[in-house]
């Protein structure tokens, strides 16, 4: 059952393995707001999730992948994996797109919006399992790490001074969060205390941000790539 696992981190390995050799091989796959809007280039909105900046970039969405895709895929079977897999990719991109649409420099790559949205399926089935957070030697309880990674994405996004793409982080995870709950509500509601916890203020805050996406000085002008 774990082989669409493998499929997907093969599939990750190749196209990005395709871009570090060929510069232009990213530019015409790569996440651009103006080629996705003003060029209708959508294909962007996939394929940009399949290359990554570096090995580094690569091998750890990819591990990530592998661990927490797999339990997934052994629970839940391999329609809903991928289920949750591509609408937390796109749901990334699609915030990302939308909190930068005044930015037509702007361009993304990585697969941490689909990585996310899997992670995040991961807390309400699993909410006590031990989650090690960069590698720090002490292990969290999975609702909590759900909780630090929002409050993360939220302050990187506000002080917008990294080239970490955490707009696709934060609609990837809440994307597969949502997704989850839909195809597996028995669970949500057996979980419902920690389920609403995260559910709640990442809801409030995505309705915020899209309104007034002032508040985090979301607006700011930045060109530079990121990865997500």
């Amino acid at each position: 059952m774990n082989n669409i696992v493998y499929l997907y981190i093969a599939a990750n390995v190749l196209f990005s393995l395709q871009g570090f050799n060929q510069p232009q091989f990213v530019q015409k796959y790569i996440f651009n707001v103006s080629a996705i809007l003003s060029g209708k280039q959508y294909y962007r909105l996939f394929t940009s999730a399949f290359l990554h900046a570096n090995w580094g970039h690569l091998l750890f969405n990819m591990i990530t992948l592998f661990f927490f895709g797999r339990t997934m895929v052994y629970y839940f079977g391999a329609v809903q994996f991928s289920v949750i897999y591509f609408v937390s990719l796109l749901g990334g991109n699609l915030l990302a797109l939308y909190l930068k649409k005044d930015q037509p420099y702007y361009s993304a790559l990585g697969a941490s919006g689909a990585v996310s949205g899997i992670l995040y399926a991961f807390i309400l089935p699993f909410p006590w399992e031990k989650i090690y957070f960069f590698f720090i030697p002490i292990g969290i309880p999975a609702w909590l790490f759900g909780l630090l990674f929002i409050a993360i994405s939220i302050f990187g996004m506000s002080r917008n001074a990294d080239n970490i793409g955490h707009e696709a982080h934060l609609g990837g995870a809440i994307s597969g969060f949502i997704t989850f709950i839909v195809l597996q509500p028995a669970i949500f509601f057996s979980n419902i205390e920690i389920g609403l916890a995260i559910l709640v203020p990442t809801v409030i805050f995505l309705v915020l941000i899209i309104r007034k996406p002032e508040i985090l000085s979301i607006g700011k002008k930045d060109n530079w790539q990121r990865w997500d």
